[in-house]
Order: structure tokens, then C-alpha cells, then sequence
């Protein structure tokens, strides 16, 4: 039986989608115990949908039990309006799959978890910042003419650093004084392949963990802490600076095993290097992930530490992106808006 299978490698990733490929590519087929997989292609989406049904499951996967929908999407990082509008789309019906279980009148409380002053990890307090915010006003609105809102209150709580609270323990409090039906958390994740960055969205049912893509371990916001359904919804904006020296030699060492950003038909013609593999490695054997790992972090703990990197356009992909996961949040959340309504209120 695998036991902890992506900590075996070194791994390093908020993404279930990358957990499976990583172990159904280093252990081989068949398919996971406990865990069930199902692709879905749309017009500008490939979705993955992960069930971790059993412990077992969970172990191996290292994430927690429950759903996870990853929507993987290129033309993300196009600036074109229609696309956008269409990963929205596609965001909204996996998002209406995960909300299925409450009212359409039910409160709902968003968070958008992240450092306002860290463009990396703004993305949280960027996307409830283009939310449609109307628990203030569905009170007071006379039921004829609330025209499908449900009511929504959205919170950026910052930082344990900006703060000294806990972020679990603000929305914990606040969860207690208004008394939703559900909490979404929006968060910036961490990726392990360079393709996925700023190009990925998922969605899970089991809750977020705050600062784990980075390292920080903090209070977890779940349905066990909250009393509520918690919904997660992240977009990897990081990648650890190992993951990518780690992913460099494993292409000069042995192509076929790599896991970067080329896919395996490219991997052969973007790997003819005239380099002996044994001085990069230095005589480490191609099944050696624990050698190489150890060898990797020695030699950039002096210089770089747990260093992540970022693209250099991230401050106009945090945008475009908290845009269109606004977008979709909004036509999941108010049923009655069309996509182009939603447009035009975040333009606004």
C-alpha cells in the first residue's frame, strides 16, 4: 500500500490534479484506491473532477476526503473578454455543483483569504472586492423584486501578520454573529508546474488550510472549526524555486519521467541537451528523488532558502483572474444574472 506517496518525491503542491498525476506517473497504473477520476472537455475548459472517497484514498492523495474540481484553462492568460466570459461559464456550473445542497435563498458568506499588499497573494481580497455584496440590502427589499439574489457578505481579514489574529479565528467569530449557510474561501495556491500558473482554478469541498502553499501552517477553515459547509476555491500563483531546479534535472536525467511544463510528446525535442547527465547529477541514480531532493535543497539553502517564484506579469493576471473568478462566483451565487450582467457590473 502507498502511504504518503507525494511527500515521497517532493512535492510540492495545493493542487489534488497534480497529486494524482505525480503518483499514477511515478507508481504506474491503475488508478488510485479510494479515488475516483472524471474528465469533462469544453469549449475553452478541460475539467478534472477528483472524488477521494476512502482513507486510504486520502493518505496516498494526501489531501482530504471530498471533491475536487480543477478546471484547466491556457486562454486564461489571454486578455480577450469572450474567453473570460466563458471561463466564468464553465467556473459557475462546477461552482452550482458544490452549492447545490443549500437554498437559493440561503446566506453566503465569501472570503477572500491573502496579503493585499503582496501581489502574489492578493488575489482573495481582489476577488471579493468584485463580488456582488447584497446582505445589506436583501432585508429591505421586498421579495418581488430581489429579482433571484441571495444574500452575500464578503470579508478580507488579511493576514496574521497584518493583524496578529488568526485568519481562522475572525471568520470563526464572524461565522457565529451572522450565521450563513455556507462560507467560500478564495485563496492564491501554490503549483509544482509552471504551465499551471494563473491558468488553473479548483474547487474542493473540504476546506483550505491558510499559508500551506508557502509553509505556513495556520488554524484550518473547515466545516469541523466553522459548523458550516466551506468551500474552497484557489488559483495557483506560485511555484517553489526547488520544484523548478528539481524539474530541470530530472529533464536532463531521464526525460520520460519529467513533470514540467512540457507534455510528453514535446519532452523529446526540448530535452536533446549535449550535457552528460552524471555531472548534473553527480552520479545519482535515475530513482534517487530522495538524493536528488536533499542535493537540490543543500545547494539553494545558502543562496535562496524556500524561495517561490512568481510570473513577472503577475500583477496583470491577478487581475484578469480575480475578474473572471468574481464572474463566475457571482452567476453561481445569483442564479437570475446572466454572464453579461456580471460583466458589466465588475467593468463597472
Amino acid at each position: 500500500m502507498l502511504t504518503g506517496a507525494v511527500s515521497k518525491y517532493g512535492v510540492q503542491t495545493d493542487l489534488a490534479v497534480e497529486a494524482r498525476e505525480l503518483i499514477v506517473h511515478r507508481e504506474g497504473p491503475p488508478e488510485i484506491p479510494g479515488v475516483e477520476v472524471e474528465t469533462v472537455k469544453t469549449e475553452v475548459s478541460f475539467i478534472t473532477r477528483i472524488n477521494i472517497t476512502t482513507e486510504d484514498g486520502a493518505r496516498i492523495m494526501e489531501k482530504m476526503p471530498g471533491r475536487y474540481s480543477t478546471l484547466e484553462v491556457p486562454g486564461m492568460r489571454e486578455r480577450n473578454r469572450d474567453v473570460q466570459e466563458k471561463i466564468s461559464q464553465d467556473l459557475a456550473g462546477e461552482l452550482e455543483k458544490f452549492i447545490a445542497d443549500i437554498a437559493p435563498e440561503a446566506p453566503v458568506l465569501v472570503v477572500g483569504l491573502g496579503n493585499w499588499n503582496a501581489t502574489p497573494d492578493a488575489l482573495g481580497p481582489k476577488v471579493v472586492g468584485n463580488l456582488m455584496v447584497t446582505r445589506h440590502l436583501y432585508e429591505m427589499t421586498p421579495p418581488e423584486v430581489r429579482g433571484g439574489l441571495r444574500p452575500v457578505a464578503t470579508i478580507s481579514p488579511g493576514v496574521l501578520g497584518l493583524t496578529g489574529i488568526e485568519t481562522g479565528e475572525i471568520i470563526r467569530a464572524l461565522v457565529v454573529q451572522i450565521e450563513p449557510s455556507m462560507v467560500i474561501c478564495v485563496d492564491a495556491l501554490a503549483s509544482r508546474s509552471v504551465k499551471r500558473l494563473c491558468t488553473t482554478i479548483q474547487i474542493a469541498d473540504t476546506g483550505i488550510n491558510p499559508g500551506s502553499g508557502v509553509g505556513n501552517r495556520r488554524l484550518a477553515i473547515n466545516q469541523e472549526t466553522l459548523g458550516c459547509p466551506v468551500i474552497a476555491v484557489g488559483v495557483p500563483t506560485v511555484i517553489h524555486a526547488a520544484t523548478i531546479v528539481s524539474d530541470a534535472m530530472e529533464l536532463v536525467q531521464d526525460p520520460s519521467k519529467a513533470q514540467g511544463p512540457a507534455t510528453a510528446d514535446e519532452l523529446p525535442q526540448k530535452t536533446q541537451f549535449n550535457i552528460d547527465p552524471q555531472l548534473i547529477t553527480k552520479g545519482i541514480p535515475p530513482d534517487g528523488d530522495q538524493d536528488r531532493r536533499e542535493l537540490i535543497h543543500s545547494i539553494l539553502e545558502p543562496y535562496m532558502g524556500n524561495m517561490i517564484v512568481t510570473p513577472k506579469e503577475i500583477d496583470v493576471l491577478i487581475d484578469d483572474v480575480a475578474e473572471i473568478v468574481a464572474g463566475g462566483l457571482n452567476a453561481a451565487l445569483h442564479r437570475s444574472l446572466d454572464l453579461e450582467r456580471v460583466f458589466d457590473y465588475l467593468q463597472g
